[in-house]
């Protein structure tokens, strides 16, 4: 259940709601049953092909199922950007988001307007950034976007923050060096099948199940674009958050290994949550984490001795007690 207050008198509702409660001390935040949100949970994750969506799918019945009194949900998003504002206006109890935009929102730069109230559960898995090209568009390089009709990702989503770096790193303008589609990743891989797209950036967890499809179904008529090119502007530019690494040739079915760069993803929750939730959301995920590797296979990659490493996003009390061992 998506919790929406976008309607007029929906709105005015929930405005009398919660001055209602905060004259009872509160009681949106813990309820009267001492729960937080009265026990509903809501996972932001991000498009339905994708990575965040299938793990967030998962996490949300392993906490329905561990967590004693909660019920969560997982809910499609436009993923990072989208995420921390939803769990700042109060819409979202638990998100997915790339470290670099995470760390954008803490520290309040980057399209942020001042430090965002968030706090980190964990550090999780690596995202991999994908650029692909079709094959007879001529784009063998990001510089070589230019002009082209490229999908930049959701908007508000971790893929478009990275897609936007990429190509002032490459020297082109974002607003009008190309012919910017800002599409679902189910959309952007519709265009690249159809023609109506040259180019497209991801970033995602291995495999994405929308590339997976995308590089099955086109072949050898769509190619990886390396970025080993772009890796050292980036660093230079926007932080040493940025890795290089690889994909290897047998995730897409590639010819070789892909030369890309790696970016960390966090969970994010609110600052405001009770450190006794926070600490059992950090402990069913790593209780259970072999039950989310059958979800899908980057929760292999969730390592405890990592998790706490979430900087410039501060690490939830709640959190840090779980990983201390209290």
């Amino acid at each position: 259940m998506m919790r929406s207050f976008t309607r007029p008198l929906a709105a005015l509702a929930a405005l009398a709601t919660a001055t209602a409660l905060a004259a009872c001390g509160g009681e949106r935040e813990t309820g009267g049953d001492g729960l937080y949100n009265r026990g509903r949970l809501a996972i932001a994750t991000g498009n339905t092909t994708g990575v965040y969506y299938q793990l967030g799918g998962g996490y949300a019945d392993l906490i329905s199922k561990h967590v004693r009194g909660y019920q969560a949900t997982a809910e499609a998003t436009g993923a990072s950007v989208e995420n921390i504002r939803r769990v700042v206006r109060g819409d979202s109890d638990i998100a997915f988001s790339l470290a670099d935009v995470a760390g954008d929102a803490a520290t309040g730069e980057h399209g942020f307007a001042g430090p965002q109230p968030i706090r980190a559960l964990a550090r999780i898995y690596d995202n991999y950034v994908h650029v692909i090209a079709r094959a007879d568009a001529g784009i063998r390089s990001v510089a070589d976007m230019k002009g082209k009709r490229v999908s930049t990702g959701s908007p508000n989503s971790g893929t478009e923050t990275m897609a936007l770096r990429l190509l002032e790193t490459a020297g082109i303008d974002p607003r009008n060096g190309i012919k910017k589609q800002a599409l679902s990743l189910p959309e952007t891989v519709q265009g690249m099948k159809d023609g109506t797209l040259d180019a497209m950036v991801w970033s995602g967890g291995l495999p994405t199940s929308g590339i997976t499809d995308l590089m099955t179904t086109m072949k050898s008529r769509a190619v990886f674009v390396p970025l080993d090119r772009e890796l050292p502007g980036l660093r230079s530019r926007f932080g040493t958050i940025y890795q290089a690494t690889t994909i290897g040739k047998d995730v897409y079915g590639t010819p070789g290994e892909v030369r890309t760069v790696a970016v960390p993803n966090v969970l994010i929750v609110p600052a405001k949550m009770p450190d006794t939730l926070a600490r059992d959301l950090a402990r069913v995920l790593f209780d259970r984490r072999q039950e989310l590797v059958k979800v899908h296979p980057e929760a292999k990659n969730i390592d405890r001795a990592r998790a706490p490493k979430t900087e410039p996003v501060v690490l939830h009390p709640g959190a840090r007690k779980y990983y201390d061992g209290a």
